[in-house]
């Protein structure tokens, strides 16, 4: 337990000393001070993370190309659409890379109708599942210049 302790908080330092080197780009409100979560880790035990704010972290790989009105998070492999707010704000529709968003995780099933308009709005390819996590956000930051995006 003590190992796994040390590595998730190795990769957070790493992630926040990645995050020194670069500027980010920030739509939405500041994230607040405080503890971040890696999206796999809130993901592995969801119901100690859902329902209350926290920032996590993980890679924007993809955005709604209707209106850039969510982003796609991924860490590890474990994914999470981040609403942003009630379409409180907006990102570019290209925008790839690390990331940290703040706001509220929950599992959510996705009626018929809803796996539709999704299927709309994502990235050509992209499967749309019947179940998924979402964070309703109130900020998102992108680091800026990213190689790997």
């Amino acid at each position: 337990m003590r190992r796994v302790l040390a590595m998730v908080g190795l990769m957070v330092s790493a992630f926040a000393a990645g995050a020194a080197d670069g500027e980010w780009e920030k739509f939405g409100a500041d994230m607040p001070a405080g503890p971040v979560v890696p999206l796999a880790q809130a993901l592995a035990d969801p119901a100690a993370h859902e329902g209350q704010s926290r920032v996590f972290t993980g890679r924007v790989v993809d955005v709604c190309q209707k209106k850039g009105c969510w982003v796609m998070l991924e860490d590890a492999g474990q994914g999470a659409r981040v609403l942003l707010g009630d379409h409180d704000f907006y990102v570019p529709k290209d925008v790839r890379g690390p990331a940290q968003v703040h706001g509220v995780l929950s599992r959510v099933t996705l009626s018929p109708a809803a796996r539709e308009h999704t299927a709309k709005e994502v990235s050509a390819g992209t499967p749309v599942p019947a179940v998924e996590y979402r964070i309703v956000a109130d900020g998102v930051q992108v680091q800026a210049d990213d190689p790997g995006a």
